[in-house]
Order: structure tokens, then C-alpha cells, then sequence
């Protein structure tokens, strides 16, 4: 047995069970105890540490850790300078990238970032906002939110720059949004030595390619069914035009077996026109994961 070990990092937080669920249908048993920062994991190469994500960007950086999952926003927040493995579209809520926005009262005269000119503005990402501010040639005075930030303006903030996936809760605090700063998706990264390390970056190749395998197979099921070969053309006319289905023959060379993937929301107005075309026992099945 190996006597390397990958030190990874897990998102705790809001992402912990997303990233654990993830991880279980990749293949791996991720286990988490409310007493331990230190998740086991059914892979003996691997060792796991619980680390918020807005700081994993500058463990792995640092070597602290080899790997982690953390979001592009805290990667570019940190200005860490780490290894994008590669892109895993899954967040907390749904498969949107989240957005970072600038926000006032519904009520404010700002309608645009350079009415922001000298005013105060609350954010968890300082140095983002920062950024975004300078982008755009506007000072403003950009203080750190220690948490519900929404309820800040326009008492302690004439404006701020949140987070949000579906709106929802800046609606709800009567706020609007005045523009972007930044979408951002959850990230597979890497620190820049341990990816230069043949062992530890093929550990994490392979670990990248199941995630995202899970990820590729999200709403996606599979059709099979036996077709007449006189009628396999009118079949093939009825599935998307970019799915190359496989077709098999049969020990009956008047038929063949035709097997394809399509969206699972596709299947209900389908089925029925496969069924029209000619198919036979058309069987749905479920697919877990998709390797290109």
C-alpha cells in the first residue's frame, strides 16, 4: 500500500453536504462527525480536512493542503495563486453560478456604481469589491461585513455587495440589484507543487474525472429498445440530432437494439414518438455518471 497521502480539503459550511453527496455517488464514502474537522474517507490515500471555503483558496496555496473545493469568487478574493483543476457546476441550491452583486435599498437615488462616489458600501469580499470599485474609476469607502449583511443599508451602509443564487433573499429585504461584479462556479483546485507531483496530481485527475463524470450524468437517462430494421430510419428521426445512438444487431437479423442517451425531461414527448416510429420494448434506465 502507498504511503503518500493527498491531503484534500472539503467545503464546510454550506457546501458540506453537497460536496459529501457528490463525492458518494463519484464512488467515494465521505463521513462526517459533528466533533471532528477531520471527515473519513474510504480511500486510504487520502486525508480530509473540513475548511471553510472562503479560506480554502489560501491553505492550498500555502501547501497546507494539496486539493480542495472552494468557489471561484474566494480564489479570486484571496488573489491565491493555485492550479484550477477544473470546474464542478454545483452549489447549495441549484446549478447556477452564484452571483456577486451591488445592491441598494429599493428606494436609493443610486443607479449606477459611480453614484457611489465617496459613500460606504459592507461586503464579506473587501478586496473583490475593491477591485470592482477601482475597475471602474469610482473611492469608495468599502467596509467588511461580518454577516447579515442584507440588513445593513441604509443605516450602516449606503450600499453592499452580496451574494445570492436565486434573489430571493435580497427581495425579501427590499433590495435591488445596481450591477454585477463577479459569477462564480465551485472550483477543483490545486496547489501549484502537489500538482507538478506525478502521484498527487494523477490522484487528483482521477478524482476530478469521477466528479465530474456524476456531474456530466444530472438529468440524463438512458432508452433502449428493439427496432425493425425497415423502420430503424424513422426511429433515428426522432431522437436529437446531436446523439449518436448505438445500434446492435440481434440474433434476429430483421431487428436491432438501439440505445441512447437523452435529457430526462425529453423522455415523456419521446417515448411516445418512438413508439409511433416503430420501437419495441422501450426500456428507461438510469445513468449515474458520463466519461467522455
Amino acid at each position: 500500500m502507498s504511503e503518500q497521502k493527498l491531503k484534500l480539503g472539503i467545503p464546510a459550511g454550506s457546501l458540506q453536504e453537497a460536496t459529501g453527496e457528490l463525492f458518494r455517488r463519484a464512488g467515494y464514502q465521505i463521513k462526517f462527525s459533528s466533533r471532528s474537522y477531520y471527515p473519513e474517507i474510504d480511500d486510504p490515500e487520502v486525508e480530509c480536512l473540513l475548511i471553510r471555503a472562503q479560506e480554502m483558496a489560501r491553505y492550498v496555496e500555502q501547501g497546507v493542503l494539496d486539493a480542495g473545493i472552494t468557489g471561484h469568487d474566494w480564489v479570486v478574493e484571496n488573489n491565491s495563486d493555485v492550479h484550477e483543476v477544473c470546474e464542478l457546476m454545483f452549489s447549495k441550491v441549484s446549478r447556477r453560478p452564484v452571483r456577486w452583486v451591488l445592491c441598494v435599498p429599493n428606494d436609493s437615488p443610486v443607479q449606477s456604481v459611480h453614484d457611489l462616489q465617496g459613500k460606504r458600501v459592507a461586503t464579506e469580499v473587501v478586496g473583490l469589491t475593491r477591485s470592482f470599485f477601482a475597475k471602474h474609476g469610482v473611492t469608495a469607502q468599502i467596509e467588511f461585513s461580518w454577516g447579515a449583511t442584507e440588513v445593513k443599508p441604509p443605516k450602516l451602509a449606503d450600499a453592499i455587495v452580496e451574494v445570492t443564487e436565486t434573489g430571493s433573499s435580497l427581495r425579501a429585504n427590499n433590495l435591488r440589484i445596481v450591477a454585477e461584479v463577479l459569477q462564480s462556479t465551485t472550483r477543483f483546485i490545486a496547489n501549484q507543487s502537489a500538482w507538478k507531483d506525478p502521484w498527487k496530481r494523477g490522484k487528483i485527475e482521477n478524482m476530478a474525472l469521477m466528479l465530474r463524470s456524476c456531474l456530466a450524468a444530472e438529468g440524463k437517462v438512458g432508452l433502449m429498445m428493439n427496432v425493425r430494421r425497415a423502420d430503424l430510419q424513422k426511429v433515428l428521426d426522432q431522437l436529437p440530432a446531436l446523439q449518436k445512438p448505438t445500434v446492435a444487431s440481434l440474433s434476429d437479423p430483421d431487428w436491432v437494439d438501439v440505445n441512447t442517451i437523452v435529457d430526462e425531461s425529453f423522455v415523456r414527448v419521446v417515448v411516445p414518438r418512438l413508439k409511433g416510429a416503430g420501437a419495441k420494448g422501450i426500456v428507461e434506465y438510469q445513468i449515474t455518471k458520463i466519461i467522455d
